[in-house]
């Protein structure tokens, strides 16, 4: 069964956000864009590199209104810890859930079976709390912020323009596609 298009499960975790423990809900997403970004554990290798990429464009995000929650399994405690030690880690100031439940893993069905840790899964949940993107890439493989941006722009202005939708590889400001029967067989 497709996770597109569904709601937001509810949930309850605890957080690391700018030197605080914080409690985080649904309903403080509610209302909002926000990108669930999950990654299977603190102090590892990828998972850095992928959440420094993230940091380093979170100014962007927010300038389209677009929250971040990273999570792993780990607790709030080990993702204090983390951002403490680690340089790359030291630049994140959104939000990062602890899940050591595996509450929020699960609904989102990125839990690794029998290992207790996230899938790399990725999803924008619009501000009626549906899901309208999801990507998963296996724990070799990174992924980039900036292709991000793009999905979400395109994720947004379909969602502002009903009609009309973004071909590949658009970028903001060029031509989008209004389905019709006239092109049908044209492109």
């Amino acid at each position: 069964m497709s996770i597109i298009g569904s709601s937001l499960k509810p949930f309850k975790a605890e957080a690391y956000k700018e030197g605080k423990f914080v409690t985080v809900t649904e309903a403080d997403v509610a209302g909002k864009w926000a990108i669930f970004f999950f990654y299977p554990a603190d102090f590892t290798f990828v998972c850095p590199t992928e959440l420094e990429d993230l940091a380093d464009n979170y100014a962007e995000f927010q300038k389209l209104g677009v929250e971040i929650y990273s999570v792993s399994t780990d607790t709030h405690f080990s993702h204090k810890a983390w951002h403490d030690s680690s340089p790359a880690i030291g630049k994140i100031s959104y939000t990062m859930l602890g899940d050591p439940s595996g509450q929020i893993t699960n609904n989102f069905g990125v839990m690794r079976e029998g290992v207790g840790l996230a899938d790399r899964g990725t999803f924008l949940v619009d501000p009626e709390g549906v899901i309208q993107f999801t990507e998963v890439t296996a724990e070799g493989i990174g992924r980039n912020a900036t292709e991000l941006l793009r999905k979400v722009k395109a994720a947004q202005y379909v969602a502002a323009h009903p009609g009309e939708v973004c071909p590949a590889k658009w970028e903001e400001g060029e031509k989008t596609l209004a389905p019709s029967l006239d092109l049908v067989g044209k492109i």
